[in-house]
């Protein structure tokens, strides 16, 4: 027997709401996401002294503390495919932000110095899973302007960490605490769960849970493809770990002030905003990758060769160019969504370029640090950093030609 035919005014009505209604809504929890996916980081990183006075932290666990973001990055990110299997996506960011919301409160009251450094793992998981989720999620929900959307959520990724590194020191001196510099986070997560809950019950309402398919499983790491995203990926974020950590020495060594310092530090996220939008956007609109591969690379290098000679006389012009190197980021991002034809494809490629990625990342900081030690000056770190830049272009000319991971 045949189902009973639904009238057309009713057929129509309520699925045009929801239609008008989930784009907006999936929107709205994509960008509240991407403003949390720093914020624990950067808001650490501005107390961190207060940190280590407060709970004793010794030199390991500091030590530990610092380069924990990479490795829950890389660890946390690679089980994203398997939670997706199971439960729909807007289940596992709930529970994402669920996960670094209660971090993020927890390790601001507990007064044990391992404890602080297994809630943060917590809290990273979190940000490591959504992560991943997020370039699935713009292909699935935003095919046509896939750029667009991806480099919105870049700007404001940008932003929730220019926040909560800037906030952070004046929320703790205004309560009086460091907790409370690291706590009030938290606040962003939870709000960050609220679109997707709504979105959970709709999809129930609907009758359509969304788990991603498990059938014809992509594996990434058996590709030349994957391998090239995820040495692309690793070599660009190694450059922007090494940076943040040592940039503002760079510069002091060079004769600025501390304060000067910082500025020109905080100048490579601010040239960094409008190049997260607009990279992005191009990148969609171009079928050969390969250009804009290429521009990223050589800004970098040419930005390091000219903090290894004139760290001085040319410091805003190497500024400006880093930050155009570093608009690798948010076009590496993109590249993700435009190298998969699924959204099963997407998570996996997003999966493992960021897993494998973030871990080639963590060897920036300790590898500057040491060459810096042992020469005593920035030329030889600054070798370094080009020729990532130039393993950068080999592998990112590799990935940007079109084609897909699926195949």
């Amino acid at each position: 027997m045949s189902a009973p035919a639904v009238p057309a005014h009713r057929a129509s009505a309520v699925p045009s709401h929801r239609a008008a209604a989930a784009p907006a809504l999936i929107l709205a929890g994509i960008l509240l996401v991407a403003l949390n996916l720093r914020a624990a980081i950067t808001s650490l990183g501005a107390l961190l002294d207060e940190v280590r006075v407060g709970l004793h932290l010794s030199g390991t666990l500091a030590g530990i503390v610092t380069t924990l973001p990479a490795l829950a990055f890389a660890g946390f990110g690679a089980l994203t495919p398997a939670l997706t299997r199971r439960f729909s996506a807007s289940r596992v960011l709930v529970g994402a932000m669920g996960a670094l919301a209660a971090g993020e409160v927890l390790r601001a009251l507990t007064d044990s110095a391992v404890l602080f450094v297994l809630l943060s793992a917590l809290a990273l998981a979190g940000i490591a899973v959504a992560n991943v989720l997020l370039p699935m999620l713009v292909k699935t929900h935003f095919p046509a302007r896939a750029g667009l959307v991806t480099g919105v959520y870049t700007m404001t990724l940008v932003a929730g960490t220019t926040a909560a590194s800037a906030a952070s020191v004046p929320i703790a001196d205004a309560f009086g605490s460091w907790r409370a510099g690291l706590g009030v986070w938290a606040v962003i997560a939870v709000v960050a769960m609220f679109p997707w809950l709504r979105e959970g019950f709709r999809r129930s309402a609907g009758g359509r849970p969304a788990p991603v398919a498990a059938v014809d499983r992509v594996r990434p790491g058996r590709t030349r493809l994957g391998w090239a995203m995820a040495v692309f990926f690793g070599a660009q974020a190694l450059s922007g770990y090494a940076t943040m950590g040592w940039l503002a020495q760079v510069f002091r060594d060079s004769a600025f002030t501390p304060a000067q310092a910082g500025l020109l530090l905080a100048g490579v996220t601010a040239v960094g905003v409008p190049l997260a939008l607009f990279m992005p956007t191009l990148a969609g609109r171009m079928r050969d990758l390969r250009w804009l591969v290429l521009l990223t690379s050589a800004a970098m290098i040419a930005s390091y060769a000219g903090l290894a000679l004139a760290p001085h006389g040319g410091a805003v012009v190497w500024v400006v160019l880093l930050a155009l190197g570093q608009s690798a980021f948010p076009l590496a991002l993109a590249m993700i969504g435009m190298r998969a034809r699924t959204a099963q494809g997407t998570v996996a490629l997003s999966a493992f370029a960021q897993s494998v990625g973030y871990l080639i990342a963590a060897l920036g900081p300790f590898l500057v640090g040491v060459l810096y030690d042992v020469t005593g000056g920035w030329a030889v770190p600054m070798v370094l950093l080009a020729i990532a830049a130039c393993v950068q272009a080999v592998t990112g000319i590799f990935a940007a030609r079109p084609r897909f991971i699926e195949d």
